[in-house]
């Protein structure tokens, strides 16, 4: 009878993790569609949805404790749990799959108490969200309701163990509570820990459940499956990681972080960035936390990863009129004015004022202050027309963020090829823009520059700076595009002394546990070639997904090439990608990217680079009939046809004029192409700047 009301005991305890355990009581055991704001925000979504929901409880004793558990899912704006109108708690923010858990002493619950979940505040911003499973469990608050898993992560090549981050999953693939705080080696938030050492006594639920361990985009997942309902141990779990993609002479940069500590906002505290950044692999960090100089170098030498990256002062320079993000920046150096609101003076501060040698436009779609840089009220996106008359001086613009990623997920990058096309000088740039630990991963968009990379904690920033204003770079989200011209000629350079024919090998990596399934070869913005990825046979590997050479008749003029992948998003929570972040679309398309720098062909051969702005002001500058003029765009491409319509309409020409439809009508389909996107593009700023 002792050994059977032992067993009984012990049942309890690993089932119900309290002594008292008792069925859950279901108070919603479906998922259950609710809507914030007007509109749907995703087509997946139903057309109307529910705003709040509500439940009477029964059933209860209030001589127990609970906890309260609800299954959360696509969670973007803040949404509160009330307990008969009163605040209880709120979901977490974060639009992956989550158990939520509130903890309610005895006598908190009464049978007929009504709890309720709803927007939070007067927002009117559309957010589809998914709850359910919502249940009350009984507990007992003297016993512990955690089962420790001794857990260490090694590298798979040297056995060593290695900063990374852990996932941690029910059976339903939810990310659940943990008994881990962060702590000067651990970055912890709800089924996420980040460890500076590879080490860590995971305490979790007595319940099955999932661990994964990562370290962002070059590396292998590995995962276990753990009984963790017996309370006898000890229970111990050693993971491996295998680097998958290797990237020699390169460095992993991501060009925009931020801090709780000092942006003020997000949720990541200076140490937990430290160690969130060695977890994720990124070995040159750009601190840009807004309008103030950060030194992460002192915080990582205390925290004992320094020796896992070197890290670059910066800062992200936050006017009304748009964010740059500005760096290297020396000690002492005073922070930029972030009341200008002219570009002219906000270029002169940022260069002169900081004496950064790098201004990276930010978030160009995005809606800051009431100011979208290149959205059409402000940009021709055709021919990178500043509408404003705003002088262009960044030398560089993010074309992914992680952080706030768009509906079209190559519109970014096209806007920076028709920079190239005008004639200006701007690196493509991958960041994440994190302000968090783990809801938006840094370095999960990143920059990959061409220089040293023997020894990560000592990286020559002088020569990384250098090589990435030459444009020398390759930009991932998931996804690693390569370009080489002839077997030599790479990102940043000018490709010269060339015969007819030219060959462009493509390579795209990634890990085993990203997928890529398309390459585009872009010249000048256009899309010349492109082929599906097939999938692999068999059990899918890391490294290089897909690599082809593909020969091209030499042009005549000079153009620029861009090599561009993309997979479907990853859903797997340990690195998922994020859905857009100010949505144009109700059709979600997440993407993984992978986007080369640019090479440049030297077509005409004066040794040096023409873009397609200055080839159509050749041709219009000849002062010829409009004929001639469209004649001679014969031989170029529709970028310097689009470039030449714009000089035509600015001279005064409509493009409904009886002369120019009529020579439009005998031109190449190229020519007529290049008119018409410009005078598309148009009517679009017009319909922009016309609108209240």
């Amino acid at each position: 009878m002792r050994m059977l009301l032992a067993y009984c005991l012990q049942i309890c305890v690993l089932f119900g993790g309290a002594s008292f355990a008792a069925d859950p009581l279901d108070v919603e055991p479906h998922m259950v569609h609710l809507r914030s704001g007007e509109t749907r925000e995703w087509t997946s979504f139903p057309e109307a949805g529910p705003r709040f929901w509500e439940k009477k409880v029964g059933g209860l004793r209030t001589d127990r404790a609970y906890t309260l558990r609800i299954r959360q899912q696509n969670v973007k704006q803040a949404w509160g749990i009330l307990l008969n109108g009163k605040p209880l708690g709120e979901l977490i923010l974060d639009e992956r799959d989550h158990r939520r858990e509130i903890l309610l002493d005895a006598g908190k619950l009464k049978d007929g108490d009504t709890l309720r979940i709803e927007p939070k505040g007067k927002h009117s911003l559309s957010d589809d969200i998914r709850i359910g499973q919502i249940e009350l469990r009984e507990r007992d608050p003297k016993v512990e309701p955690w089962i420790a898993v001794d857990t260490e992560v090694v590298d798979e090549a040297t056995g060593r163990p290695i900063p990374c981050c852990l996932t941690i999953l029910d059976v339903a693939n939810s990310l659940i509570p943990l008994g881990n705080n962060s702590n000067a080696t651990l970055a912890v938030r709800t089924g996420t820990v980040y460890t500076a050492t590879g080490k860590v006594k995971l305490l979790v639920p007595p319940e099955p459940v999932t661990i994964y361990a990562t370290r962002g985009f070059e590396y292998s997942v590995d995962s276990r499956h753990v009984s963790a309902g017996a309370r006898q141990g000890p229970h111990i779990l050693r993971l491996a990681l295998k680097r998958e993609v290797p990237v020699p002479g390169y460095v992993a940069c991501d060009t925009h972080i931020h801090t709780l500590t000092h942006s003020g906002h997000g949720d990541a505290t200076i140490d937990e960035r430290m160690i969130t950044l060695a977890g994720e692999g990124i070995e040159l960090p750009i601190a840009t936390d807004h309008n103030i100089h950060i030194d992460f170098e002192p915080h990582a030498a205390r925290l004992g990863v320094l020796p896992y990256f070197t890290p670059v002062m910066g800062n992200e320079f936050t006017t009304k009129a748009g964010h740059f993000n500005l760096f290297p920046i020396g000690p002492g150096a005073r922070v930029a004015d972030a009341k200008l609101t002219d570009w002219k003076a906000i270029f002169a501060e940022a260069y002169g004022t900081t004496g950064a040698k790098v201004c990276i436009l930010n978030h160009a779609r995005d809606l800051h202050s009431g100011v979208r840089p290149f959205g059409p009220k402000l940009f021709n996106d055709v021919v990178a027309e500043q509408l404003e008359g705003w002088p262009l001086r960044f030398n560089a613009m993010e074309v992914i963020n992680s952080g706030a990623t768009q509906s079209d997920p190559l519109e970014l990058a096209r806007d920076w090829m028709a920079l190239l096309n005008r004639g200006y000088d701007v690196t493509p740039v991958g960041s994440s823009d994190s302000h968090d630990v783990a809801r938006f991963i840094v370095g999960q968009g990143r920059t990959y520059i061409r220089c040293r990379d023997d020894d990560p904690a000592k990286i020559d920033v002088p020569a990384a700076v250098d090589s990435f204003l030459k444009g020398q770079v390759l930009v991932s989200y998931g996804l690693l595009t390569e370009l080489k011209m002839n077997g030599q000629f790479t990102s940043g350079d000018l490709a010269t002394r060339l015969g007819d024919v030219i060959e462009v090998e493509i390579t795209v990596s990634a890990p085993s546990w990203i997928e890529a399934d398309r390459v585009q070869l872009h010249v000048n913005g256009g899309v010349v070639r492109e082929a599906a990825i097939p999938k692999p046979e068999g059990e899918a590997k890391g490294g290089v997904k897909w690599r082809e050479t593909w020969k091209l008749p030499r042009p005549k003029h000079d153009v620029h090439l861009v090599a561009s992948a993309s997979g479907p998003g990853i859903e797997a929570p340990y690195w998922a990608t994020a859905r857009p972040y100010q949505p144009m679309s109700p059709e979600l398309k997440m993407r993984t990217l992978g986007i080369s720098g640019a090479v440049w062909i030297d077509g005409d051969s004066d040794g040096k680079k023409s873009a397609a702005r200055h080839y159509a002001e050749r041709i219009w500058k000849q002062g010829v009939p409009l004929e001639k003029v469209l004649e001679a765009c014969e031989a170029k491409d529709a970028a310097i046809a689009s470039h030449v319509a714009h000089l035509y309409h600015a001279a005064g020409g409509s493009y409904e004029a009886d002369k120019l439809q009529n020579g439009l009508s005998r031109a190449a389909p190229h020519v007529r192409e290049g008119f018409h996107a410009y005078f598309s593009a148009w009517r679009k700023t017009q319909e922009a700047r016309a609108a209240k």
